[in-house]
């Protein structure tokens, strides 16, 4: 196992990406598109910045990627379609970050874990249910989210509750997940509303996406 985990180690060292995180995030967007040219796209809890750096690429020179974190994020090295934002995301409005709703928001945000896997997983699904929250101020309808939390009592209901407000909702492990992480990430596509209440009376007639097989 140690090997393996070493493998995305000195890949993301050979191909200039700041974490192994990066390649969680290739290969989400791999099988599920999320990122596309021209996307604008909000990194929620972006520190150390690998998302950012695999976002800024595949939304191109024309899209753009707004990285938020409580830490400072180094600066260099990124394209000029990478603004960086040191900040408290719940302090926050959509005019704090260009006033113009995101195609796409990511999350691999992770609370400080304290060893109680019950609290951890608790304070995991609570960040993500602080994301859905603001969803209907960040995210255009039709629009995508991927966020990572911990499995555990708190996932089925934060996936039943994600799954109310987009067509489709679904759990993830990346190949560069560590086997004995519980970490797992909710993909969710084509944004509905607030539980399934649409943003606008116009929005309420988007098409239904078929779910992709070998999604939990």
């Amino acid at each position: 196992m140690k090997e393996v985990q070493d493998h995305w180690f000195r890949l993301a060292k050979e191909e200039g990406y700041r974490s192994r995180a990066a390649y969680k995030l290739i290969d989400i967007d791999d099988r599920k598109r999320l990122l596309r040219r021209g996307f604008r796209v909000l990194d929620a809890g972006a520190a150390p910045g690998s998302w950012s750096q695999v976002a800024a690429k595949r939304v191109g020179d024309r899209g753009q990627v707004i990285a938020v974190d409580l830490k400072e994020i180094n600066g260099g090295g990124y394209p000029p379609n990478v603004q960086l934002i040191r900040a408290d995301l719940r302090d926050l409005e959509l005019r704090d970050m260009g006033d113009r709703p995101f195609d796409v928001v990511l999350s691999d945000m992770a609370p400080d874990t304290t060893g109680d896997p019950m609290g951890d997983g608790f304070r995991s699904a609570r960040l993500c249910h602080e994301l859905l929250d603001r969803c209907c101020d960040w995210l255009r309808p039709g629009g995508h989210l991927a966020m990572k939390v911990f499995e555990g009592g708190e996932y089925p209901e934060l996936l039943k509750r994600a799954s109310r407000m987009f067509g489709e909702a679904k759990g993830y492990k990346p190949r560069a997940s560590r086997a004995e992480s519980v970490e797992m990430f909710i993909v969710c596509l084509d944004f509905r509303g607030i539980d399934g209440r649409t943003p606008t009376l116009d929005d309420a007639t988007l098409p239904t996406r078929k779910p992709s097989k070998g999604w939990t």
